[in-house]
């Protein structure tokens, strides 16, 4: 194998594909980039067996063939050349010449015979369903689907108690998109209309939905999704994303909505991030005292631990029963921060049952976050 092309590509192309990337494995293959050169074309594969990550770029092809070699090693060996042509020839012995300007590596790459296949999944350009329970793919917009990601990500579960909740529910029906994440102590839900034609309802792991928003980035390009019973693939902006999908053994979280509400409290997002941080001074790791939120005619903020005491209060518009409230530091901030809007509305049932994060005006999202129980209640 033998090839040329421009450096600004190749290191754009290995550092796309590179996220696919596992760092350490039994199979030293996946440690690697799999590189397959023909026609006019260089190809460039990661995979970790769970989500893989293609691209293809042009270049100057004098031998075809296909060699493994280390994502981390040949990223910062191409990153660092002086000159702005690369070439790379990988010899029958997989000893291979990585070359730019004076600047020469020699490194060991492994057969490509022992890089692993990716699902051999085809998905069809329109239609209906076909018999292998694959839906034909639809378009939409990139940036859109950006910030669904962005809104409901940090709901996403961090522990392997339920695999399913270390994902995000994809529901697609003929008008709308909702992307719901759960971690048993908070819930986003994001919707956004879409002309899809068709339903479907998977759950996608949250490493393949950050990848998949990182490499949209700031194009306005639309992505192209699809599904079968088993894997997604995204096509976006040269890449094409093929991701296992997880057990769907989702909440069913249209049960945790209560439709109504005691207490309605709008209040200005940074206003109350600003008095949660002040009271957060006091609350460590060691120290995790819930924040004592009183919903009235104006919003209090109280705290205390070991190191000491805090209050605070702000403004809002307060309509229903006066309520106190205990809420986790975090999980309040992160609901705030993730909204996106300069007001939001609080709807409360009780200061045991979830509260409703709200715009104030229409529907582009919901949160729940679970409240705590003081001790001495």
């Amino acid at each position: 194998m033998k090839f040329e092309c421009e450096k600004s590509s190749l290191a754009e192309a290995i550092a796309g594909v590179s996220r696919a990337v596992t760092m350490r494995s039994s199979v030293p293959a996946l440690e690697g980039i799999l590189f397959k050169a023909e026609g006019n074309t260089l190809t460039l594969t990661g995979y970790d067996l769970e989500m893989g990550i293609t691209t293809k770029i042009d270049a100057r092809i004098r031998d075809e063939g296909a060699v493994v070699l280390s994502a981390k090693l040949v990223g910062d060996m191409v990153r660092r050349l002086p000159a702005e042509l690369v070439e790379i020839e990988c010899s029958e012995n997989l000893v291979t010449t990585v070359k730019g300007g004076i600047t020469e590596y020699n490194i060991t790459g492994i057969s490509a015979a022992d890089y692993p296949e990716l699902p051999a999944v085809a998905f069809q350009q329109g239609g209906e369903e076909n018999k292998n329970g694959v839906t034909p793919a639809i378009a939409m917009d990139g940036p859109i689907l950006k910030e669904m990601i962005e809104t409901t990500i940090y709901a996403v579960s961090q522990d392997d108690k339920k695999p399913a909740n270390n994902g995000e529910k994809f529901v697609l029906e003929s008008d709308k998109l909702t992307l719901v994440a759960l971690d048993g102590f908070r819930l986003a839900i994001c919707e956004r209309p879409v002309t899809a034609g068709r339903e479907v309802s998977i759950v996608i792991p949250a490493k393949t939905l950050n990848e998949v928003a990182r490499l949209i980035g700031d194009s306005d390009e639309a992505v192209a999704i699809s599904a079968s019973k088993r894997y997604v693939v995204f096509t976006l902006g040269g890449y094409t994303v093929i991701s296992r999908l997880l057990d769907d053994a989702f909440l069913d979280y249209k049960k945790t909505i209560n439709p109504s509400h005691l207490t309605r409290v709008v209040v200005g997002v940074k206003e109350f991030s600003d008095a949660i941080e002040r009271a957060s001074l006091i609350i460590t790791e060691r120290l995790k005292n819930p924040l004592r939120i009183t919903f009235d005619e104006n919003l209090t903020v109280r705290c205390q631990t070991e190191l000491g005491k805090v209050m605070d209060s702000i403004p809002c518009e307060f309509e229903g029963e006066k309520m106190e409230v205990g809420f986790n530091n975090r999980y309040l901030l992160d609901a705030l921060r993730n909204s996106g809007s300069d007001k939001v509305a609080f709807e409360l049932n009780g200061p045991l049952s979830p509260v409703k994060v709200l715009p104030v005006e229409g529907d582009d999202f919901i949160f729940l976050v679970m409240p705590v129980r003081f001790k001495n209640d």
